[in-house]
């Protein structure tokens, strides 16, 4: 990829270009409206990606084209990747959200980075520094959050986390307002425009990646099935519309990715949800993967054992009328989460590719071709996650619309938090309820 030329002389105070930036031919057609954001900083200097193939992969290709080359290559390490992800999922939960978490922050630094090349060179102080602060103090708030409510037995037993769960809201804006006063203080004369700039980067890349990651784990928590199936179907998605757009591609979808075709994106689309229906069908009879996972404070470890909710059972449906002429049945047996699956595969089909457009268009306003070049074929761990974080958003918000009632086992945990007094009092209030309702009889005994 043909560098950007560094732009002349004649910068602002604020260390903008007043001059447009001199392309290379590469980027001369249709990158001309990107060139010209007056009030975007430069990049300077950008680096070329190194190629991280393993030598042995490269030499044992040497004799292909380029364009099946990568094809290999980015079909090896798919396949690689692929069987990763399923080691860690026989390994247990713990270990799928170490995953995340590992991967949010790999995400986060390799977004930041691209900033601190804009950053570095007006030698502007504690950027970086700021940057894991203020993702530290994140973290911290949305995990002390997951902390209160999976884990309240085991907060009970200990008198720190009590006081730390207590107070948790207070500690977390508390910090936040330490990097906020860091970043005031830090402030220098004349280049105030991009350290602002820079702290609006810093918050949009929380948002993209610690939040999505955050609901990526609260999905797991609901069963890994809602874990397990949207990134499965972000995967299949990806990797059917790529060999659909490989092999019979021929019409450009949009101009931020000139490689997508319209015969790759509906391809994918079909693919996706005849995979996503029969994938769940296996996935909905292991109990491991439908039931909610809970902490248990005996083991110290995580189980997933319950009575499958309505949604895993078997179901009984009628067919249309139109439909019986054609395939001759009355009614067909299946899951209603395999209905629920064609939902979510037509999100990760239709609106998910979006989300790897978006990263496309930010690439291509930087003039870069990935976010770094971690996984040989692929680029960086952001350019394969791009499509899971809006999928994980979409899946959160799916199961609290459609499919979460009250959950009592959580309800049970608050309680065994409260006080004696308070919870004596709950209990006083609740009998008397069931009592006027008639679902109990007699009068509330003294206590």
């Amino acid at each position: 990829m043909a560098e950007l030329r560094r732009r002349g002389a004649g910068e602002t105070e604020q260390g903008f270009s007043e001059k447009e930036p001199v392309l290379d031919d590469k980027y001369a057609d249709g990158d001309a409206d990107s060139a010209c954001d007056a009030d975007v900083p430069d990049v300077p200097d950008v680096p070329l990606s190194s190629d991280t193939t393993p030598k042995v992969l490269t030499k044992a290709l040497s004799g292909l084209s380029s364009r099946w080359k990568n094809w290999w290559i980015r079909g090896i390490f798919s396949l690689s990747m692929i069987s990763l992800f399923f080691l860690l999922i026989y390994m247990g939960p713990v270990m799928l959200i170490i995953l995340v978490s590992a991967i949010q922050v790999k995400c986060f630094h390799e977004i930041i980075s691209i900033g601190h090349k804009v950053y570095r060179s007006y030698e502007l102080p504690w950027f970086r520094t700021l940057c894991w602060y203020f993702l530290l103090c994140v973290n911290y708030f949305f995990y002390g959050e997951t902390l209160a409510d999976y884990f309240a037995n085991y907060v009970q037993r200990e008198e720190l986390l009590q006081f730390l769960i207590r107070y948790h809201r207070f500690i977390s804006f508390a910090l936040y307002v330490i990097g906020f006063c860091m970043f005031v203080i830090s402030l220098v004369k004349k280049q105030y425009r991009l350290q602002f700039y820079m702290f609006g980067w810093t918050h949009v890349t929380l948002l993209i990646t610690v939040t999505q990651s955050h609901l990526v784990i609260q999905n797991l928590f609901e069963g890994m099935i809602w874990f397990l199936v949207p990134v499965c179907i972000v995967i299949c998605n990806d990797i059917m519309a790529y060999m659909f757009g490989f092999f019979f591609g021929r019409t450009p979808l949009i101009k931020l990715s000139p490689k997508k075709t319209w015969e790759g994106f509906i391809g994918g689309f079909l693919m996706t949800v005849v995979f996503a229906f029969a994938f769940s069908y296996i996935f909905v009879q292991f109990q491991y993967f439908v039931c909610p996972l809970e902490y248990h404070n005996e083991t110290n470890s995580f189980s997933a054992e319950c009575k499958p909710s309505e949604i895993f059972r078997l179901q009984k449906y009628a067919v249309p009328h139109f439909l019986q002429v054609l395939i001759g049945w009355e009614a067909v047996s299946m899951y209603p989460f395999q209905i629920h699956s064609i939902a979510l595969s037509t999100f990760g089909s239709l609106i998910g590719p979006f989300g790897g457009f978006f990263a496309s268009g930010f690439k291509r306003a930087f003039k870069i071709k990935d976010f770094a070049n971690t996984i040989p074929g692929h680029g960086g761990i952001m350019d394969r996650f791009d499509c899971q974080y809006l999928m994980a958003t979409f899946v959160h918000v799916y199961i609290t619309s459609f499919i979460r009632g009250p959950n009592p086992s959580k309800v049970l945990q608050q309680l065994l938090i409260l006080q004696p007094e308070q919870q004596l009092n709950i209990y006083k209030t609740l009998k008397a309820h069931l009592v006027e309702k008639g679902v109990l009889e007699g009068a509330l005994p003294d206590l």
